[in-house]
This record gives C-alpha cells, structure tokens and sequence, in this order.
C-alpha cells in the first residue's frame, strides 16, 4: 500500500469516527431538547400565552412615548400591522416557545442548542475528512449526500438563529430528523471511499449537487414548518369552535408559533429557494449535455427533478391564487417535499437510469 492510499484510509477512518461522534452529540442534543419541552409544559406561560380569544389580541396595544417641540409628550397606539396569510386565518399571538417562558426549560433549551452546534461542527469535520480522502466534492454516492445533506440542514437551521428568527421550537424534530438519516446513511447507505465514475469528472460536480443539497435542506425546513402549521392550525379551529383539546396536544400546540406565523414562514422559504431549484434542473441539463451528448433524455432521475418542480411551482401558483390558500395549500407543499425524497431515495434504490451509479 502507497503512502497516499494510507493517509486516505486514515481519513476515511476519522470520517467514520466524526460521523459517529456526531451522532452521540445530536443524540444529547436530542435529550436536551426534549428536557426542554417538559420543563416548559410546567409553566403557566406555557399552557395559557397562545390564548384564542380575538378581542384579548386586538385590545392589547402598546404605548409609545413621542417627544413633542415643545418639551411635552403625546402617548400615542401603535397601529397594528396587518399580515396576510392563509384564508381565514385568525388573530392568535405566538406562543412562548418550547420552553415555555420557563428559567429552567430556557436553560435546556440552550444546552440543546450548543449541542446542535457542536455536533454540526464534528459533523462537518467527518464531510470534510471524506472529502479529502476521495480527493473530490463529498457527495458522489447515497452515503455522502446524506450526511451532507443533513450537515447543510443542521447549517440552515442554526443560520436561523444567528439572524435571531425564532425558529428554536424546530430543534427537536430537526435532530430528531438528523439522527434518522445519520443512521439510515451509516447502517444500509454506507459505501467504502472510492474514485468517480467517467461521467462525474465535472465542475458540474461541485455546482449542481451542491445546489440541490441545499434546496432540499431548505425544502426541508418548509416541510416541517408546512407539518407544524397543519397541527396548529387544527388545534386553532378546535378552541374556536369551543372544542377542549387534550392536555398534551394543549401543553405543545400552544407553545409553538400561530398558525398563520407557520403558514408564512414556510412559504417564504420555499419561495425563496425555488428559484435556485429550478437552477439545478438548468446546471443537470447543462452537464447531461456535456456527459451524455443530450441535454434531457427523460430519465427517470430528470423527470423526477421535474415532477418536483412542477409540485412547487403549483404550490406557490396555489398560494397567489385566494381560494388556495391554508391547509389546501400546505398539502401541495407536503406532495412536492414528499416528490423531493422519493427522487432521491426511490429512484436511486428502485429504480434502474443513468445516475445509477448515485445508488446505495
């Protein structure tokens, strides 16, 4: 065995390593997380901040304070901001959060948090480390996207925070969601570190992959946003209309942002990502032309990349046009998310084609 050949073994060893480790971090995260929401199902906060009463919402006000010329003051309402949203939406102020406005459960809250942050950054070293022991772009087969693909998620997320979003009530399904594919990735995706085949010595490697990495980690975040908001909003109808949900389904419902925060929420992230998507369509054309002399053969791959195109594009058709708005929309969201996974892992293990060498 060459030297190179070692020092590439070593790095694919540390790579396995990090990716495990990775994996035992999230899982304290995980827990931290879930310590997170109990502590703040104890606190009164919690159960009664996302009261459903309209005219409690529309009369609270607050006073700002506007110096005059002359020396005096003038108390003056703020007017309330109007935001569109889906159809029918009702007036209901976010809920507090999963800690609950609880000290103890903001405390776990950020633990899990740090954690997220660690595991991330141990994650990303075990990308890194694959990628220098291939000596190329780290995602050539179904292994290496998806541990890419869910350090780009956990990246997209934690970028949430730092621009101060609220967007912690997400931290427990997202490392929930993480562990998943970390150990569906490390159990059956596994594949030994190997060369490319002729038709993935591109450029094109780098750009179009990439940029679907990061679309489905976007179209991700939508999707949970898509799920929580049709929880939500079914829990919003039930109060309204003088229904008494359960103790738990209150205790979590109300914690999490209002239905039409949710609702508006993932549909800017889609909007924003989907023109970036439709680019990757554009860059695979573009290298199908290169590699394979023909810029779109209706492959089962392209049609799929295709299909999902089309399933937002009605999404975000369906959320300018009124009758679409709300839940009807939300479930176009979830169809076109759901055509997202199955064109990765139906037809890469399903389904023979040209980006059969993608496979597990």
């Amino acid at each position: 065995m060459t030297l190179a050949a070692a020092t590439n073994e070593n790095l694919a060893h540390i790579s396995n390593v990090l990716i495990y480790s990775s994996m035992a971090v999230y899982t304290l995260a995980f827990l931290a997380h879930i310590a997170e929401w109990v502590f703040g199902s104890r606190s009164k906060v919690g159960r009664t901040a996302a009261a459903l009463t309209t005219g409690a919402a529309a009369a609270s006000s607050v006073k700002v304070q506007v110096k005059q010329q002359g020396g005096g003051t003038a108390v003056l309402d703020r007017p309330k901001v109007v935001t569109r949203s889906a159809a029918g939406a009702r007036d209901v102020p976010d809920g507090p959060g999963a800690a609950g406005g609880t000290e103890k459960g903001d405390l776990y809250g950020r633990i899990a948090v740090s954690l997220t942050v660690l595991g991330f950054l141990v994650q990303a070293g075990g990308v890194v480390a694959r990628a220098m022991s291939v000596q190329r772009a780290p995602w050539a087969n179904m292994y290496e996207f998806s541990i890419t693909f869910s350090t780009v998620v956990v990246a997209a997320y934690l970028g949430f925070l730092v621009a101060g979003k609220n967007v912690r009530w997400m931290g427990l399904p997202l490392v929930a969601t993480v562990l998943a594919d970390l150990g569906i990735a490390t159990t059956w995706l596994y594949t030994e570190s190997d060369q490319l085949v002729p038709a993935l010595h591109s450029y094109w490697l780098w750009i179009h992959v990439s940029t679907a990495i990061f679309c489905g980690a976007v179209f991700y975040l939508g999707a949970v946003g898509t799920l929580l908001y049709l929880f939500r909003d079914s829990y919003e109808s039930k109060v309204a209309g003088g229904g008494k949900p359960g103790a738990f389904a209150t205790s979590v419902m109300e914690r999490l942002p209002a239905a039409a925060s949710l609702d508006k929420f993932a549909y800017r992230i889609n909007a924003a990502v989907f023109p970036l998507w439709t680019f990757t369509i554009i860059a695979g054309a573009i290298w199908a032309g290169d590699a394979w002399g023909r810029y779109w053969g209706w492959d089962a791959k392209e049609v799929w990349s295709f299909i999902t195109w089309v399933a937002y594009a009605s999404y975000l058709h369906a959320r300018a046009t009124a009758g679409w708005k709300g839940r009807k929309a939300a479930y176009l969201a979830l169809i076109a998310f759901g055509c997202f996974l199955f064109n990765y892992y139906g037809v890469n293990i399903f389904v023979n084609s040209k980006h059969s060498y993608a496979g597990v």
